[in-house]
């Protein structure tokens, strides 16, 4: 067993930071922590022990999330779908559909860290939205914009993006799982699952590519129209976008249909 009671607190630090530990070594390592009698190298032991807990917990939550996906069937591509943008004042209404490879699922090969899109922060989104698309089998996005919201109205145009999200996916899915309610008239195999971006892996994944990329398009738009705040509030009826339309009118990204009360 090595003996570290010569070894300075910085050069405890460096010996756990060596990637080549293994499981085995780190808690031989703990071990010995809990045995010096430094205290701030006792806490150090105790901290390496809780975040060794957490990552397992952390990858007991993303393998169920995949084992949930697997659950419905011996299927060669289940692919995900979820929308983002029903409720906004402003700009499209996007739905993303993602495979995940699914039979092959090793510790090496998760996503770590996916969820619902709405309790991550805009950055570990964007980390994330790459790690899928460089881990998925297949991703498309689709979109319909404020006119067609108008036109058609919100319910049957979340119906329609998720259908040509699901429909442009390059593989053709065996199934597909739709966040919160069934998908009208597609020629598709499909379940819906209630909280479906916190039970599966597919639909977590699709909830974060639709969140980024519709975000994306509305950062540009803030370029655009700087006074309504879109970076900020991704065209929601926040009170200073509300405040906004009231003072500027509203703009050709607006969905009048939503604004009756307002304009």
């Amino acid at each position: 067993m090595m003996d570290i009671s010569s070894l300075s607190f910085e050069e405890i630090k460096k010996i756990i930071k060596d990637e080549s530990l293994s499981e085995e070594n780190i808690f031989e390592l703990i071990e010995l922590f809990k045995l010096d009698k430094r205290k701030n190298v006792q806490l150090l032991g105790e901290k390496l022990l809780r975040s060794i807990e957490k990552q397992k917990t952390e990858g007991n939550r993303i393998r169920a999330m995949y084992d949930f996906d697997r659950s419905f069937g011996s299927f060669n591509y289940v692919a995900g779908v979820d929308e983002v943008g029903r409720g906004p004042f402003a700009g499209p209404i996007v739905a993303a559909a993602v495979i995940l490879d699914l039979n092959n699922i090793k510790s090496k090969n998760l996503i770590a860290g996916i969820k619902d899109s709405k309790v991550l922060s805009p950055g570990v989104r964007e980390v994330l939205a790459e790690e899928i698309k460089q881990n998925a089998v297949a991703i498309n996005i689709a979109l319909i914009n404020n006119k067609i919201i108008d036109e058609r109205g919100i319910g049957w145009c979340n119906q329609e993006v998720f259908r040509k999200a699901c429909n442009g996916l390059k593989i053709k899915p065996d199934l597909v799982l739709s966040d919160g309610y069934p998908i009208k008239n597609i020629e598709l195999n499909n379940k819906y699952v209630i909280k479906g971006d916190a039970k599966s892996a597919s639909i977590a994944c699709a909830s974060i590519v639709a969140k980024v990329f519709r975000d994306s398009i509305m950062k540009e738009y803030a370029t655009k129209y700087p006074e309504y705040g879109f970076e900020h509030n991704s065209g929601y009826g926040t009170e200073s976008h509300v405040a906004a339309i009231k003072e500027y009118g509203i703009t050709e990204i607006h969905r009048t249909s939503f604004l009756r009360n307002y304009i």
